[in-house]
């Protein structure tokens, strides 16, 4: 099956506009909009991440110029960190509100999909071992 010459892409097809580190998160920027509740939006982050930003530091994201952020969690609703996440790869996701703010909501698993995954193998009481 040949290639479709022009394609038109979805209007949830999102891509970030910035990826920075302010020290505690990596803060991807998307473009200014209302994103709605309940709806998808498929996520392409577009910029580097930044070399500064350590392996377990959560991803949020900021909208427009607004101050707020929202998390990035995987589909168990655990922060996702900047270890699981790559550039130029298109991430699934919903938004779940509250009365107080949101959070970007993976659909499915990064496991295989992605990067690494850090986490250990099996706790037994003792320190882990690098």
């Amino acid at each position: 099956m040949a290639c479709k010459p022009i394609c038109s892409l979805c209007d949830h097809l999102v891509i970030s506009t910035a990826v920075n580190f302010d020290g505690t998160n990596v803060v991807v920027a998307l473009p200014a909009g209302n994103y709605q509740a309940g709806c998808k939006y498929c996520i392409v982050i577009a910029q580097a991440l930044p070399a500064s930003a350590t392996i377990n530091a959560p991803v949020v994201f900021s909208i427009g110029t607004g101050a707020e952020r929202y998390p990035l969690t995987n589909s168990c609703c655990a922060p996702v960190t900047v270890c699981s996440i790559s550039t130029r790869k298109r991430y699934s996701t919903v938004v779940s509100t509250t009365s107080t703010g949101g959070t970007f909501k993976l659909l499915g698993n990064l496991r295989g999909c992605c990067q690494q995954n850090n986490n250990l193998p099996a706790i037994n009481g003792t320190a882990p071992t690098a």
